[in-house]
């Protein structure tokens, strides 16, 4: 194929400078045949076929190639063919001869042809889009997945990022909670793929059947549930680059924090500068298109949806209440009752009739035992030889003060020593633990061994005013002697006399 210059030297050659096609043929050391072609085309035209190649061999085989690749769509991606093994399956199975290159050319036009095309969509302001992604973080010295929320504005790009320790209900809730809160505005709709969490059930004409929890968010904040095509996460398509763009840019390299608000502070602060960033084609930033969608938004109600789940249960025979395959312990004298649990992205509440009975720090362990050993300290009491076998003690960070009280108290009044260690105790049931701590050691330094002198010391502490210990009524406490002074005492003072 001759370069453009030729072609453009040639043509000058025979239309401005008048010269004959024989003529530029001798000039120029071509054939006419060829200085014809570059009189009817101004650029290389190319090489062309005049008939289209058949493939006599591969022909029959066309149908089977085909079958392959159906197939394959619906396969997993990793075990799909390779040219290279349907080639292998032709010559083995179907006794092909023909060679390896022809089977890798119809395969790359026919998977070419299978590919979905798309339409390009136009975003009104106002509508979100979202979805969950993964990642890996070291949160708190550990190394684990989390779980991202992710919401975007198709029409501005701005976005939402939340991380989490699992994909849960509560914590789908609490990503729309704080979306919200942080645009400052409900959208008019939302689109979804068909998450589980949302979607209970797809029914036969299309229409889905929603969660008992999506149902109770979609009311509360009175905005339009929309839900792509099953297995087409196209269909929400800015969300999907946002999951891509925050693992990318806000994730990488690995986040290392302290804990889940740490990170969440960093994401939100992420956010928030990419605002002033552009997107794509447009000139204004994000946060500058972000006024339309804020505009077309319904305002936020007066009081945010509690973003939990709920799940009736009951309390066992050792004060605990299971939830996701964890126990959590409630008061002893809820035992066997109906509670109802709520279920935070990062804590258990425990409600009886109504009544908040138990709150605990949310474990995503399996078969772990969260207790609050003061739920098990008014049975204790009543049983005290179970005192240093009762499990919910075992893990309390007490200081090193109580033991010594203890030692104290059993050394100088037996079993009603232990007796009384326990009631010290429980007054962590109603006043703070540093309280007690503090009343018990100034109890020890004051030798006031007992539990009335602590919960006096316990008490003033809290007033802010003086203990008023009676020493009448502490049997244990050192005692005084205090002798009548009489006049000859004084004679000591008088120099030269003896006492």
């Amino acid at each position: 194929m001759f370069a453009v210059e030729v072609y453009a030297a040639v043509r000058h050659f025979v239309f401005v400078e008048g010269n004959s096609r024989r003529e530029a043929a001798r000039v120029f050391g071509l054939s006419r045949e060829t200085v014809l072609k570059m009189c009817r085309f101004s650029l290389p035209p190319g090489y062309t076929r005049t008939k289209p190649v058949t493939k006599p061999k591969l022909g029959p085989l066309l149908p089977v190639i085909d079958a392959i690749l159906e197939v394959d769509r619906t396969g997993p991606v990793k075990q799909r063919h390779s040219a290279k093994r349907i080639f292998e399956r032709l010559r083995d199975e179907h006794g092909f001869g023909g060679g390896y290159t022809v089977v890798k050319d119809y395969v790359r036009i026919a998977r070419a042809r299978g590919r979905e095309t798309f339409v390009p969509l136009s975003h009104p302001p106002g509508h979100a889009q979202v979805d969950f992604g993964e990642a890996v973080g070291v949160i708190g010295g550990v190394r684990c997945k989390i779980h991202f929320f992710c919401m975007d504005l198709p029409q501005s790009d701005a976005p939402f990022v939340k991380a989490y320790p699992a994909e849960t209900t509560e914590a789908f809730l609490d990503g729309h909670v704080s979306a919200f809160a942080f645009f400052g505005g409900v959208p008019l709709s939302v689109l979804y793929d068909n998450l589980k969490i949302a979607v209970a059930k797809i029914c036969g004409d299309g229409k889905r059947e929603r969660t008992r929890a999506f149902t109770e968010l979609v009311s509360h904040y009175l905005f339009k549930d929309r839900f792509g095509r099953p297995g087409k996460g196209n269909d929400k398509g800015k969300v999907e680059g946002l999951v891509k763009f925050a693992r990318s840019n806000f994730l990488t390299p690995i986040p290392v924090a302290a804990n889940f608000d740490d990170l969440n502070a960093m994401l939100a602060a992420r956010c928030r500068a990419r605002q002033n960033e552009r997107a794509g084609r447009h000139a204004a930033t994000i946060g500058e298109r972000l006024a339309a969608d804020l505009d077309a938004f319904r305002e936020l109600p007066a009081v945010p949806l509690e973003p939990c789940e709920k799940r009736a249960a009951r309390v066992s025979s050792t004060a605990l209440v299971r939830y996701r395959g964890n126990d959590y312990s409630v008061p002893t004298r809820h035992g066997f009752q109906k509670v109802m649990v709520k279920g935070f992205v990062d804590q258990v509440v425990i409600l009886c009739a109504g009544e908040e009975i138990a709150r605990h720090q949310r474990s995503y362990g399996s078969g772990v035992f969260v207790f609050d050993p003061l739920h098990y300290l008014a049975l204790i009491e009543t049983k005290p030889n179970a005192l240093d076998q009762a499990a919910p003690l075992k893990e309390w960070d007490l200081p090193e003060t109580f033991q010594h009280l203890r030692h104290l108290m059993e050394a100088r009044m037996g079993n009603r020593g232990k007796r009384e260690f326990i009631q010290v105790l429980r007054l962590m049931e109603a006043i703070p633990k540093d309280v007690v701590t503090y009343a018990v050691t100034e109890a020890i330094r004051l030798g006031a061994i007992g539990f009335d002198a602590i919960k006096q010391i316990a008490l003033a502490r809290i007033e802010r005013r003086p203990a008023r210990l009676d020493l009448a009524a502490y049997p244990h406490l050192p005692k005084t002697s205090v002798k009548t002074t009489s006049a000859a005492d004084y004679a000591v003072l008088i120099p030269g006399r003896a006492a």
